[in-house]
């Protein structure tokens, strides 16, 4: 070969590999969908309020890369917190983001890669006059950098007494939904009171967050001192219209967002109807909401009320319907609450998308998926538009197929989770949903199961695409990521420990791995995954809310995939440079 061909291929072979690296960085554009309506009175289309938006889709824009990474989380930036953190949300700064964990909330710059927190109000201290103390982040390190390999129930519940305090049980459930609005003020709720939380200085965040709006005792003052025994709130969401909705055990309200009494709207069940999850809303008006009984015979119902812009109806006329829906007289053993649905309601179908619907998992022991018409019913047909059993393809089905998650949509695709162990030992259940999320995986059996749906429009059928029996899920929403087009889970393997497992959407392959091992940093106690612009991960651990770069030159992670793949793309060139 002469030396003017040799210089040749030297440049095809620089040229190619600068064009290959280029693609590997550059995120994979975003599905073409229609998506639902931005609401203008929250803080941002996206992470502004739990289950990311007001259809509850549990999709984002952004991706990890492919490949397999392993990552250490200790001593990767945190706000620490919890003991669960369901959501970061978005401010209207997009500089920063609002921690809302289950005793406190904060404030986080994280601008130019950063993940610093900048103020934080010790929420849960403040709601329970003290009676609940703030927990020094040092319990909550370490937390994260033990293990629960080798533990039982006994020895997890004392130490988890000796780190958060013997009543460390009821720090569960506070700030578990939320929502930020168009004026940067956050709205969540701990112990019996629900906040409207703001910065006192909103051109320097540094100096603290302060209470703009609180209502003491919200059951009480909503719904008055009949309220049934054990009603609780649950979920938080906004009309399109800037009104704060505030979903209990028991009934609907919608309130103006200074929180003026005067204000208030509330539609209640029967007593024997339960709430455990939050509600859809949609940009009509319609707000979705699934429940049960507590009493037998069990029963399931999903409704939809519409908030008209002076009263919450339940109105046929207004687009208002019920239904019932299946669901087990057995309570599920572990992870899972009540009888009826894990779901909040999730809608699918937005813009000039044929069929509008709305989707939940149901209350049997092993699970369907199913659709309901949002609006009016095909003629000949009934407000169910279709059902299909969730298999998650076992060999043979377990005694318990159900999820604690709700369904993540993507255009017409669904996808589900199975959070039940084939066998629970019998010492986890009715203990506390914190030591139980502690132990599930790396000292119980774990949970395995997932499975993708998609819904024809023509056919007005589902049908799977693909299932996984060997996938781990344990207690965290999973996502959809729509530049990656993946569904991603967070689970627990003897083989492993704790990690982030990413399915292709359309054929269910393993397409990326981060594996964090076995210390409890990774474990994703009821909270949801997250990923930011330029692809880092947010994982909203048992211990606060961690940011991960998969850049491998700052992330101390190790990559696996992307190099290799890039690899095999330059072989044949590098053989063509050897030819005589």
């Amino acid at each position: 070969m002469n030396i003017i061909k040799c210089k040749r291929y030297n440049i095809i072979l620089i040229m190619t590999f600068v064009v290959l690296s280029f693609f590997l960085m550059v995120p994979v554009k975003a599905e073409s969908l229609n998506n639902p309506i931005p609401n203008p009175f929250l803080s941002s289309e996206l992470y502004s309020i739990t289950h990311f938006d007001s259809s509850q889709s549990d999709s984002t824009l952004y991706r990890p890369p492919r490949g397999t990474y392993h990552v250490e989380l200790a001593g990767k930036p945190v706000s620490y917190g919890g003991p669960v953190n369901i959501i970061t949300l978005a401010s209207t700064d997009p500089d920063f983001m609002w921690v809302v964990g289950s005793d406190r909330v904060a404030y986080v710059d994280k601008k130019n890669g950063k993940w610093t927190e900048v103020a934080s109000f010790q929420a849960l201290e403040d709601a329970s006059g003290g009676s609940l103390p703030a927990v020094p982040g040092e319990s909550f390190k370490e937390f994260g950098k033990s293990t629960a390999v080798g533990m039982d129930v006994e020895e997890m519940d004392l130490y988890l007494a000796d780190l958060f305090g013997t009543d460390y049980a009821d720090r569960f459930g506070h700030g578990s939904y939320s929502v930020v609005d168009n004026e940067n003020v956050l709205y969540t709720h701990y112990d019996a009171n629900l906040y409207g939380f703001a910065l006192t200085d909103p051109d320097d965040p540094s100096a603290g967050i302060t209470v703009r709006y609180e209502i003491e005792n919200v059951i009480e003052e909503i719904q008055g001192d009949d309220y049934p025994v054990g009603t609780r709130l649950f979920g938080i969401s906004m009309t399109y219209d800037g009104h704060l909705i505030v979903a209990f055990s028991n009934g609907i309200a919608v309130i103006d967002r200074d929180l003026d009494l005067a204000s208030k709207h509330f539609y209640r069940f029967d007593d024997e109807d339960y709430v455990s999850n939050s509600v859809a809303v949609d940009d009509k008006g319609g707000i979705y909401i699934a429940s049960a009984t507590t009493v037998a015979p069990i029963e399931g119902t999903m409704r939809k009320l519409v908030w008209t812009g002076t009263e919450i109806s339940d109105d046929p006329d207004d687009g208002a319907w019920e239904f019932e829906y299946e669901a087990s007289s057995e309570l599920p053993p572990i992870i899972k609450f009540g009888y009826g649905s894990g779901s909040t309601p999730t809608l699918m179908g937005f813009g000039d998308d044929e069929d509008k619907l709305v989707v939940i998992t149901d209350g049997r022991k092993q699970m369907r998926l199913l659709a309901f018409w949002r609006d009016e019913i095909p003629v000949g047909g009934q407000r169910v538009a279709g059902e299909i059993p969730v298999t998650c393809g076992f060999d043979e089905l377990p005694d318990w197929i159900q999820t604690e998650q709700s369904v993540v949509v993507s255009g017409y695709g669904a996808f589900v989770v199975n959070n039940m162990p084939e066998t629970v030992d019998p010492d986890l259940p009715g203990k506390n949903k914190i030591l139980q999320v502690a132990l599930m995986g790396p000292a119980y059996t774990t949970s395995y199961g997932a499975e993708r749906f998609e819904w024809d429009p023509t056919t007005d059928k589902w049908s799977s695409v693909w299932t996984r029996s060997d996938v781990s899920s344990t207690s965290m929403v999973p996502v959809h990521s729509q530049a990656g087009k993946m569904a991603m889970v967070n689970g627990y393997t003897d083989e492993n420990g704790w990690e982030i497992t990413g399915m292709d959407w359309d054929t269910g392959e393993t397409v990326h791995r981060t594996i964090f091992g076995d210390a409890n940093f990774g474990n994703g106690a009821y909270a949801i995954l997250q990923y930011l612009k330029n692809g880092d991960l947010l994982f909203n651990s048992f211990c606060g809310p961690i940011r991960v770069s998969y850049d491998t030159g700052g992330s101390g992670g190790c990559a696996v995939g992307s190099l290799s793949f890039a690899i095999l793309f330059l072989i044949p060139l590098v053989n063509l440079k050897r030819r005589p």
